[in-house]
C-alpha cells in the first residue's frame, strides 16, 4: 500500500490538525503511542482526552482516508480516531493495514480499534493476523497488542479465539520464549494480560463518554 502525503489528495491540513497538535511538549502521535494518557498523574490528560473525543467526531471519513494513506504517525493517530468514534465502516479498511503490517507503530492503534467495534468479524481480523504473525517468531509486530484485543472481544462475546493460542506451549508461549527481553515479565503471561487488556479496555470505553 504506497504512501501518499495527504497534500497530494488535499487535505494538507490534517497533519497539523489532528497528528501533530501539542499536548505538555510532546505531538499527539507520541502520546498516542506512548500511552503516557493513560496515567492519572500526566497533568494534560483531561484536557487531550477532550480532544481526542471532539476530534474523533469532528474529522471526517475523507480526512481518515487521508491520514490512512500516509506514514505511521498519521496511520496510529487516524487509527485511535477511528476506535473512540467506533467508525465500523473503516473494518476492511484497517483489517487490511492490520494484516499488511507494512510500517511501525501503527498496528495497536488499528487493534484498539477493531476492539472498540467489539463485533464476531473483528475477531475474525484479530485471528486471521495471529494465525500468520505468531508462528513468526523472528518478528516483533503487534502480537501482544491483537492477542489483548483479542481477548477482550473473546470476554465481550462470550467467545473463545483466543484460547488456541494462549494454551500451554502454543503460539503465544513459542512466541514470547522466542523474545529475550520477554522471558519471566509477568505482563506476558496469558492471564496478566487479559487483566491488563481488560484495564486498558475499561478506560477506552471512557472515549464514549461527553
Amino acid at each position: 500500500m504506497p504512501s501518499q502525503h495527504p497534500e497530494e489528495v488535499g487535505y494538507g491540513h490534517v497533519v497539523e490538525s489532528y497528528v501533530t497538535r501539542m499536548y505538555g511538549g510532546l505531538p499527539r502521535y507520541l502520546v498516542l503511542n506512548g500511552g503516557r494518557f493513560l496515567g492519572p498523574r500526566w497533568w494534560h490528560t483531561s484536557r487531550f482526552t477532550r480532544h481526542m473525543i471532539a476530534d474523533a467526531v469532528a474529522i471526517n471519513d475523507e480526512e481518515l482516508e487521508a491520514l490512512l494513506g500516509y506514514e505511521w504517525r498519521s496511520r496510529l493517530t487516524a487509527g485511535w480516531l477511528i476506535g473512540v468514534d467506533r467508525r465500523e465502516r473503516f473494518r476492511a479498511r484497517i483489517g487490511d493495514l492490520l494484516l499488511a503490517s507494512e510500517i511501525c507503530y501503527s498496528g495497536g492503534a488499528y487493534c484498539f480499534a477493531l476492539a472498540r467495534f467489539g463485533t464476531h468479524a473483528d475477531a475474525e481480523i484479530l485471528t486471521a493476523y495471529l494465525d500468520r504473525y505468531l508462528p513468526r517468531t523472528d518478528l516483533r509486530y503487534d502480537q501482544p497488542a491483537a492477542l489483548g484485543a483479542l481477548l477482550r472481544l473473546d470476554t465481550q462475546l462470550g467467545t473463545h479465539h483466543a484460547t488456541r493460542f494462549t494454551r500451554p506451549d502454543g503460539f503465544w508461549d513459542q512466541w514470547v520464549n522466542a523474545q529475550p527481553h520477554l522471558h519471566d515479565h509477568p505482563a506476558y503471561t496469558p492471564a496478566e494480560l487479559r487483566r491488563c487488556t481488560d484495564l486498558h479496555c475499561d478506560f477506552a470505553n471512557g472515549w464514549s463518554r461527553p
